[in-house]
């Protein structure tokens, strides 16, 4: 992808895998504070959390959520059937991706993980 606005700083980072635990809103929380201290990225705010409760289909039934930082924001996906989740950290600074996705990994237990960085 063709690089526009090179004076901006933008580090993106697709995680996406298979969870092993069981994940409610208390969890999807408690990731986003882990993700930030792991990361030093600073939340100016909770994360916002919503599971469609019935609605749509019942294979994609979960939770959305985001998490507005200082820095953008990360947003998270769970499909709680096939346990999976997909996880974007979007920030206007650097940060590790490496240490990004094995926090994940070990936060969700996830015994198979893609990443993509853009």
């Amino acid at each position: 992808m063709e690089d526009i606005a090179p004076h901006i700083t933008r580090q993106r980072l697709l995680v996406e895998g298979y969870y092993q635990i069981d994940v409610d809103i208390d969890v999807i929380s408690s990731y986003s504070a882990s993700i930030c201290d792991a990361l030093m990225l600073k939340a100016y705010g909770e994360p916002v959390i919503y599971s469609p409760e019935g609605l749509g289909k019942s294979d994609n039934q979960g939770f959305d959520a985001f998490l507005p930082l200082i820095d953008s924001g990360i947003s998270l996906y769970v499909w709680s059937q096939s346990k999976f989740f997909s996880i974007v950290i979007y920030t206007c600074k650097s940060f590790d991706d490496s240490l990004a996705v094995e926090t994940t990994k070990r936060f969700f237990d996830a015994d198979q993980v893609a990443t993509m960085s853009f």
